[in-house]
């Protein structure tokens, strides 16, 4: 039984792959959302992005599950990427949801204008605070799914966002899907777009926004399931 293993990128928790979840499950799969340290029900505990790599690590290792297959949206793509190469053949594969990718030495912040960012966990006690609702325009949200979305999320941990990813070894070897949501941008850029031109990599894009759980619930479940039949 393929063992999916869901991890929501910034603001958000477990909670916010209820959608997803249930059609993973509606299809046999046995599926385990997970909430980071610093979010959600964990809310107001420090955290940098070691600890949550380690609470990935920890949910395949302590579950003894196989045939894994960890997912992660947004910010977690880089956590969740660090993860999949500390679990061994426990991993079937890694899904990336228009998520950052994890770089030797670099933060998750490296690589695009942050200062915005920086300023805001400065201003915010070392806490990313979310965004008001009118930042969730154009990525094919109706109201009520921003609202949703707005009334669980809670501040992101500044530290996990700053410090430098750990790796001992490339992330083109691990068998990886890439999805690509079209409405926050056409093209996959930097590391990602080089990952892509690896053998062991697939792109997917989906037509929807950053936040496909919410958006395209159903689709996404379809798009992680065809991954997890990958050789």
């Amino acid at each position: 039984m393929t063992h999916f293993v869901l991890v929501a990128g910034a603001w958000l928790g477990a909670w916010a792959w209820d959608g997803t979840a249930a059609e993973l499950r509606a299809s046999g799969h046995a599926v385990r959302p997970l909430t980071l340290t610093g979010l959600a029900e964990k809310q107001g505990a420090a955290a940098g992005q070691r600890t949550h790599v380690r609470d990935i690590v920890d949910t395949v290792e302590q579950g003894d599950l196989r045939d894994v297959v960890l997912v992660g949206h947004s910010y977690a793509g880089v956590p969740v990427g660090q993860a999949a190469e500390r679990i061994g053949d426990r991993l079937r594969r890694v899904v990336f949801v228009d998520s950052g990718v994890p770089v030797d030495g670099a933060s998750f912040l490296a690589g695009w204008p942050s200062d915005w960012v920086l300023e805001a966990i400065e201003a915010g006690d070392g806490w990313w605070p979310p965004p008001p609702a009118d930042e969730f325009a154009g990525q094919g949200l109706t109201d009520e799914q921003i609202s949703r979305l707005l009334a669980g999320a809670t501040p992101h941990p500044g530290a996990s966002l700053t410090e430098p990813a750990e790796l001992t070894r490339s992330l083109a070897g691990l068998p990886a899907t890439y999805v690509k949501c079209l409405l926050d941008g056409e093209e996959p850029m930097g590391a990602v777009a080089d990952l892509l031109a690896c053998e062991r990599w697939e792109l997917v894009r989906m037509d929807t926004g950053h936040w496909p759980m919410f958006s395209a619930p159903r689709e996404l479940a379809r798009v992680l399931h065809e991954a997890a039949l990958r050789e």
